[in-house]
């Protein structure tokens, strides 16, 4: 479906709401003192199996208690970051409703739609009859507080940093009773970030390239946000560090900051013009200038891999890595 950048709308609506929500309270949910978890041993294969006990409280990113009296087995995401962790854990059967942009994995398509990330439709929430809602980080307080009031169960996530993401997981681990699912991604997302991170360690600072990352048309990123923690770890320089969160991209300074690579969401389409991002991105005025445009050392990557703070979030660090230092992930 072509629109004129289809993704703008989610994009701006949701990483906007991503500065304003990671002032206060934007870490994930804390369970470390309210959880309690029974750990068992299976005899036949002598490993531990980690069970959730219920009645459970928790305490989600907007400040409110949530008890779970059993394991959920009805669930509605309204976040297509939090519905991916959801497949990833293994809970397909359980996830009774996504958002109109939940696209991956294919099977999230097939599942019913209950409205946009920001403000859903709460009748088809109500139709699905789910024991708990998840709602993601571009979800504003009175939505959560107007789906609330309808005695719904919802819990709210505000994951913006790797780690934050990465105990997300445990935590939806947690709560859905996928405690070892939710352990093994982690484990396995930490083992792709240390292999990057080994990959470029010998790159010395003064041999580091600048990169700009343009993940919706005129919108970067700056410090204190996971996409600019994927550059760093990838051993690059992200031009825009210089400011904090999701920004308007001042073409001019881009332009002095001459960046080696520059990294785009792919699948962007203007729908005038029916350019995607990176030939408008070529197309700018004075940008023919630039290194990574001069050398065509600009790497596309779909929006959704890029985007997403959830289990590809390592996709995104590898693809973002050998773009940087094709070099170096050379098998």
């Amino acid at each position: 479906m072509l629109r004129k950048f289809w993704f703008s709308l989610l994009a701006i609506f949701t990483l906007i709401l991503f500065s304003a929500c990671g002032q206060e309270g934007s870490g994930p949910a804390d369970v470390s003192e309210e959880v309690e978890v029974n750990e068992t041993s299976e005899q036949a294969e002598g490993e531990s199996t980690l069970q959730t006990e219920y009645p459970l409280t928790i305490t989600d990113a907007s400040g409110e208690e949530i008890t779970f009296e059993k394991v959920p087995e009805k669930i509605v995401s309204t976040s297509p970051s939090e519905t991916e962790i959801l497949f990833a854990l293994g809970l397909d059967d359980k996830i009774v409703g996504v958002s109109d942009y939940d696209d991956y994995p294919e099977e999230a398509l097939e599942k019913p739609k209950v409205g946009g990330v920001v403000e859903p439709n709460v009748e088809a929430i109500i139709e699905a009859s789910p024991d708990v809602v998840i709602g993601g980080i571009s979800m504003s307080d009175d939505v959560v507080d107007k789906l609330r009031g309808y005695d719904l169960q919802l819990y709210k996530t505000d994951a913006n940093t790797i780690d934050e993401a990465l105990e997300n997981i445990l935590q939806m681990g947690v709560i859905t009773n996928s405690q070892e699912a939710a352990e093994k991604l982690v484990a396995d997302m930490k083992d792709v970030i240390q292999s990057v991170e080994d990959t470029v360690a010998n790159v010395s600072d003064e041999e580091k390239k600048k990169v700009y990352i343009e993940y919706n048309p005129g919108w970067t990123v700056g410090k204190g946000e996971f996409m600019n923690e994927l550059i760093e770890i990838a051993g690059g320089v992200n031009v825009a560090a210089d400011t904090e969160g999701w920004v308007e991209v001042n073409e001019e300074k881009i332009i002095q900051d001459n960046p080696d690579v520059i990294i785009y969401s792919a699948n962007i389409v203007d729908e005038d013009s029916g350019k995607q991002l990176g030939e408008l991105i070529k197309d700018r005025s004075g940008w023919d200038k630039i290194t990574a445009v001069e050398e065509d050392q600009m790497i596309a990557i779909h929006e959704s891999v890029m985007s997403r703070i959830g289990p590809r979030l390592t996709d995104a660090l590898q693809q973002i890595a050998e773009g940087i230092y094709p070099e170096l992930f050379e098998q």
